[in-house]
């Protein structure tokens, strides 16, 4: 069973990182490139989906890391 994606998101002080299940909590950071350097080797390790909200809340960035849902070869 694929792990559960990876968001970081803007909080009042910084920026943090959030995974859908809950598991592990909220870890905080004063940039959003320490957030996104530290979510992107969690996301590859746990072979999830990467979401990078900007402060207004919307995805302004997403990656995949071994969880692809199309099925194009080549």
């Amino acid at each position: 069973m694929p792990g559960k994606n990876i968001h970081v998101v803007p909080v009042d002080n910084g920026w943090a990182i959030e995974s859908e299940d809950g598991a592990g909590g909220r870890q905080l950071y004063a940039s959003q490139e320490d957030a996104i350097a530290t979510a992107t080797e969690k996301a590859k390790q746990q072979r999830v989906e990467l979401l990078v909200h900007g402060r207004d809340g919307q995805i302004r960035m997403r990656n995949s890391f071994g969880n692809d849902p199309r099925d194009i070869k080549g």
